[in-house]
């Protein structure tokens, strides 16, 4: 599987099964709503805080998944395991925002 950074694409295994995730335009607009969040950078600044509940990294996870191309609803992702449990899920999420929001001249996101 061939994964392009510089689109922020993250890989990630679940279930056993290798995927790609990607947070699209359409994928953040998915997250602003669905944190209610007024603009990219109210949900940036979300997400640099460190803070993530369960559910939230469940809304990531999903949205850049359907990013990426998968048929997968949020209840789908919530019954599938990833390696290292629920550390591994913390692991995908922290890449993927860092893929997403990280400037490469600039310290990427805190997340975690």
């Amino acid at each position: 599987m061939i994964i392009n950074r510089h689109r922020g694409e993250v890989q990630a295994k679940l279930d056993g099964k290798d995927y790609v995730l990607c947070l699209t335009l359409g994928a953040l607009a998915e997250l602003e709503a669905a944190f209610e969040a007024d603009d990219i950078t109210c949900l940036a600044e979300r997400f640099s805080s460190g803070r993530l509940a369960s559910t939230d990294m469940l809304k990531i996870i999903g949205a850049g998944l359907r990013g990426a191309g998968h048929t997968v609803s949020n209840a789908d992702i919530a019954d599938m395991q990833a390696e290292g449990g629920a550390t591994g899920f913390a692991i995908i999420v922290a890449e993927l925002l860092n893929a997403t929001f990280s400037n490469p001249n600039k310290e990427a996101l805190p997340v975690g």
